[in-house]
């Protein structure tokens, strides 16, 4: 089904192919969709949430679009606000590329760079040296080049190519890197700037063709099974689950989008998180060589997830009664293109709720734990991410990042040994980080929220210790932005919890969630580095802003090529107050990979995320009217 067709509209609907179709006849009547112009995003601009949080059914909100405009015949670039309600063009900005930027990648230009270096003589000669006779007989990965202060790449749009060998059609090339070799590609002028080449190393030649078998005959099948349907309801984008409600959404650029999540209570809705994304990705890589130094992946901001969702299959990706919800996203010319199936929806067991065999009066009870999984997948180059949302019963929300695929490859010599490990002979996988940053604009019953960080504390020996065997926690209150820039501690057991100092529990205090990070490491590279000035969110676990709706990415609007400082580091720079305010939570979270033998030739599937609990949420445990399952009855 569509996300764009429930019997109520409202106000955050994802774009429907025919608002896309109004957008594109927009644009071309004010003459700025042309055959020259590309469309590197479109999207819903999404109204104010004081706005949103006022609508009404029945009442109307003007509905517009974003997009992002590029002129391969001019190097001109836009951000262009389209009033679809009124059929208008009502602002333009134009993107200058030295001082904000590139637009995200274009489809159109992997295929270009195959064409300008299959054409180039120089090109050719570097894979000659190599003993590569045909270049077409090579894969080409078209990569965002980053920024370095470069003066010849001033204002120009440039892509950094690495090669990789197929010995046949079929080979999958990762196993083949052509190492010692990349190429520098304007991508509007279509011409090489410059390759560089610090000498032919041998290339592997034990394949990595892992998908054809054979296979081990010893599992027996698995069917789940529900006769009587699933527990939720779907009304277009609004869904409904035991207690929980909430609408989906879906960005070419973030993909998922949670919108207005909320839990029952007392017989109203208590909102929690007004609008939940995985709003940037960085995948920056360790490996300091010339041919090397530059990779560092934005794979939101530079390549948008949300056009790279796959198409997923029962029995494949997701496994039982399974709900599925078509996404639109855009061509280069604006078109609206539906990715079928691109986000999964079902239930699913999870063990233990709670349980208790009481010997005081005998009694046995048990409860099973469900939860609501919400999920989407994306293929990035050489690797494909999950990203799972979960809800439960008892009101925690996680998300849970899958991380697979296939890890980017070199060549293994001692000069690539401090910074990669050897998965095969001679085949390098070099050191990285998948380093997300949620995006949790929250509403814990109500918009006037603040943060506390909370940990343990341990109490030394004293007249009132004599034994010391005593601890509690402290809980700080994070005032304003600048201060709430915190990292995690595990060895403190650090937590944040968002609370709403206006609204009190049965006790007296203020009703909250907490916010539970994994705690693994932050971006490694230097201060001083490029990627670090690009993607400074990334250096710490959280940062907590005053609400602006102009403020969606943590890298900042446009990250292709900008320079630094963007996003968090500016949304920050005022230092607003945070305390009882409207607030956005910014958590970084992610993988170091050191890649292992086992991660290859395809890695199996890594995990990292975080959970939001409540804390004082509830008056007391909202699961005891979860009802015992038939087999549950027949136990007790």
């Amino acid at each position: 089904m569509h996300l764009t067709t429930g019997k109520h509209p409202h106000p955050l609907d994802p774009l429907a192919p025919r608002e896309i179709d109004e957008v594109r006849r927009i644009l071309m009547e004010e003459g700025l969709l042309t055959d020259t112009v590309r469309v590197a995003y479109l999207g819903l601009e999404e109204p104010p949430k004081g706005e949103v949080l006022a609508y009404e059914p029945a009442t109307s909100i003007a509905r517009r679009a974003r997009a992002f405009l590029l002129d391969l015949a001019t190097e001109a670039a836009e951000d262009v606000i389209v009033s679809i309600s009124a059929g208008t063009v009502e602002a333009r900005r134009p993107i200058d590329p030295v001082t904000d930027g590139q637009v995200p990648m274009l489809d159109e230009e992997h295929a270009l760079v195959r064409k300008v270096l299959r054409e180039d003589a120089q090109w050719a000669e570097a894979l000659r040296r190599r003993g590569i006779e045909d270049p077409a007989g090579v894969y080409l990965a078209a990569l965002s080049a980053g920024h370095f202060g470069l003066a010849k790449e001033q204002g120009r749009r440039v892509a950094r190519v690495l090669a990789h060998r197929m010995p046949t059609p079929e080979s999958l090339p990762w196993a083949y890197p052509v190492d010692g070799l990349v190429a520098y590609v304007d991508l509007v002028k279509g011409e090489v700037m410059e390759i560089v080449d610090t000498g032919p190393q041998p290339i592997p030649d034990e394949p990595g063709d892992y998908h054809h078998g054979p296979h081990r005959t010893s599992q027996k099948p698995i069917h789940i099974t529900q006769p009587e349907g699933p527990s939720f309801t779907v009304d277009g984008p609004l869904v409904t689950w035991e207690k929980w409600s909430l609408r989906l959404g879906y960005d070419m650029r973030e993909g998922l989008t949670l919108h207005q999540i909320g839990f029952e209570d007392g017989g109203r809705t208590r909102p929690i998180v007004y609008r939940a994304s995985v709003a940037e990705m960085l995948v920056p890589y360790g490996d300091p060589s010339p041919i090397r130094f530059w990779q560092n992946y934005f794979d939101t901001g530079e390549y948008q997830l949300g056009k790279l969702a796959n198409s997923l299959e029962l029995g494949c990706d997701c496994l039982g009664e399974i709900t599925y919800f078509d996404a639109v996203v855009t061509d280069g010319a604006g078109v609206p293109k539906v990715i079928t199936n691109a986000i999964c929806m079902h239930e699913e067991d999870y063990g233990v709720l709670w349980k208790h065999t009481d010997p005081a009066n005998g009694s046995r009870q048990t409860r099973r734990q469900r939860r609501l999984v919400i999920s989407f997948f994306v293929t990035v180059g050489n690797y494909d991410y999950g990203f799972y949302w979960y809800l439960y019963l008892d009101g925690t929300i996680e998300l849970e990042v899958k991380a697979t695929g296939i890890v980017f490859t070199g060549a293994y010599d001692d000069r690539a040994a401090p910074y990669g490990s050897e998965v095969a002979p001679g085949l390098a996988a070099p050191y990285h980080q998948h380093l997300f940053s949620a995006r949790l604009d929250m509403t814990v019953d109500g918009v006037a929220n603040a943060v506390d960080e909370v940990e343990a504390a341990p109490h030394p020996i004293s007249a009132a210790n004599p034994y010391g065997n005593a601890f509690g926690r402290t809980a700080r209150r994070l005032r304003s932005e600048r201060a709430a820039r915190r990292d995690a501690d595990l060895a403190k057991e650090r937590t944040w919890h968002v609370v709403n100092p206006e609204v009190r529990n049965r006790l007296g205090r203020p009703v909250g969630y907490a916010l539970h990070p994994e705690g693994k490491p932050t971006l490694l590279a230097n201060p001083d580095a490029s990627i670090t000035q690009r993607a400074e969110f990334a250096t710490s676990h959280l940062w907590v802003t005053h609400y602006h709706p102009a403020e969606r990415y943590p890298a900042g609007d446009l990250v292709n090529q900008h320079p630094g400082g963007a996003g968090l580091p500016a949304y920050t720079r005022a230092d607003r107050d945070i305390d009882g305010q409207d607030i956005v939570l910014w958590h970084t979270f992610g993988l170091t990979h050191f890649p292992r033998t086992e991660d290859w030739p395809i890695m199996p599937v890594d995990t990292c995320g975080f959970v939001l609990k409540p804390v004082g949420f509830f008056d007391r445990n909202p699961t005891l009217d979860v009802p015992p399952s038939a087999a549950e009855r027949s136990c007790h």
